[in-house]
């Protein structure tokens, strides 16, 4: 079992006492907006805890994890984790990705980090795993000593911080020497996409969380709706627009060029609803263009071990060279 001394020797604050496997930072955000994320966050994790879709969620973003940062299948991952003594998995959520690390290296230390209250959820339905510890804090927040980290995976999160360049640098800090961190970035879609969600999202930002939820759920009706119609259609280039010419489904084009409308069939009404509310109800959620991705990655002095692109996102896996 891994002893509180080596826990305590992470992090800057060498006063922090460590309860079994939680310990909340306590600190708030001068932002606004960092603020109202997380308590969307919050909102979005409790919800989404009681789900009865939510293993089968978290089991295709798992299989999504090893495609995203280049592992041919679970051994392959598990190979790698279990040369990384310390283990961190900045922005955890409810946990699940932090756990199955945990698992898969059951000699390494394993930390998640939420702003939300999701890190106090994950704390309790992971207990029992003895190498896993949950804070509740920023990770953007100089928490860890430098160079005290051997691999840092930020799924899905950087996003929204209130400053994800910052963050970033942050999370490169503490990483040691030719260690390795793992980051996906939301890709910035065609220009009507990109000005309806902005727009969107300042209106999403007045409205109530019940508000948001309902909202989420239409959007989910829409979705299925338009995949039901099963219509096909060739549309030409426009790139002034950056919309890509091919042959669409209506919703997958209404979907990536104006309005996310997400429905997703085998996981649900539920995790479809979810997803809905993971985009529009939080305020931070920049995009980023392959070439600003790869240009945070080598002025951080990090080399590229995998580069993964898709039309969501990119991501990488990055190793630090000095």
């Amino acid at each position: 079992m891994i002893s509180k001394d080596f826990l305590n020797s992470l992090v800057k604050n060498k006063s922090c006492v460590f309860g079994d496997n939680f310990f909340d930072f306590n600190c708030d955000s001068s932002s606004s907006n960092q603020e109202q994320t997380n308590d969307v966050f919050s909102e979005k994790w409790s919800s989404f805890t009681l789900s009865e879709n939510k293993e089968k969620a978290f089991e295709m973003q798992k299989s999504w994890y090893l495609s995203l940062y280049g592992f041919s299948s679970e051994a392959a991952l598990a190979a790698f984790l279990q040369t990384k003594p310390v283990i961190y998995d900045a922005g955890c959520g409810l946990g699940y990705k932090a756990a199955w690390f945990a698992q898969l290296a059951p000699e390494s230390i394993v930390i998640g980090m939420d702003y939300s209250d999701s890190a106090r959820i994950a704390a309790s339905n992971y207990a029992d795993i003895k190498n896993l510890y949950f804070f509740k804090g920023d990770i953007a927040h100089p928490f860890f000593e430098e160079s005290s980290i051997d691999y840092t995976s930020c799924d899905q999160v950087i996003m929204h911080t209130n400053d994800p360049d910052a963050t970033f640098a942050e999370l490169v800090r503490s990483l040691k020497p030719s260690g390795q961190f793992a980051c996906y970035f939301y890709a910035k879609k065609a220009l009507p996409r990109e000005l309806v969600d902005d727009y969107f999202r300042t209106q999403c930002s007045k409205m109530s969380n019940s508000e948001l939820w309902e909202m989420s759920k239409q959007l989910t009706v829409l979705g299925k709706v338009l995949s039901d119609l099963n219509v096909s259609f060739n549309c030409p280039d426009i790139p002034a627009l950056g919309i890509k010419g091919g042959t669409y489904d209506i919703q997958r084009f209404l979907y990536w060029n104006f309005l996310k409308c997400y429905w997703n069939e085998s996981l649900g009404v539920e995790t479809s609803d979810a997803t809905n509310f993971d985009w529009y109800s939080p305020s931070n959620a920049r995009r980023y263009s392959e070439e600003e991705v790869r240009d945070l990655v080598v002025g951080h002095a990090l080399a590229i071990e995998y580069f993964h692109v898709e039309e969501a996102c990119y991501s990488g896996r990055f190793v630090k060279n000095v």
